[in-house]
């Protein structure tokens, strides 16, 4: 598999990032780089979110999802959403 080489952020991802604190960036850089060495690490959605792929992290203590998609070809990360479980997935439809 081929290292990742452009990662994009969606501006609903980078409108959730602003309103991190410090130690909560933190947790999320740990875990987009962890996506960078394997993007494959989330879980593959099925149906209407068939093009979503979701990885599940701490940040604070608290279970965060982070929504991306993962195109191998032109080795690029999207990262789209960031948010905990409630209404996660019903607010990742309306952003596509």
């Amino acid at each position: 598999m081929a290292k990742i080489t452009r990662v994009l952020q969606t501006p609903t991802f980078k409108k959730a990032v602003k309103k991190l604190h410090q130690n909560q960036k933190k947790d999320l850089d740990t875990a987009v780089k962890a996506l960078i060495e394997d993007p494959l690490l989330g879980d593959q959605k099925k149906g209407g979110l068939a093009f979503l792929r979701v990885c599940k992290f701490k940040m604070n203590n608290q279970l965060t999802l982070l929504g991306y998609s993962h195109e191998d070809g032109t080795v690029t990360l999207e990262l789209m959403a960031l948010g905990t479980h409630e209404n996660f997935y019903r607010d990742i439809k309306n952003i596509v």
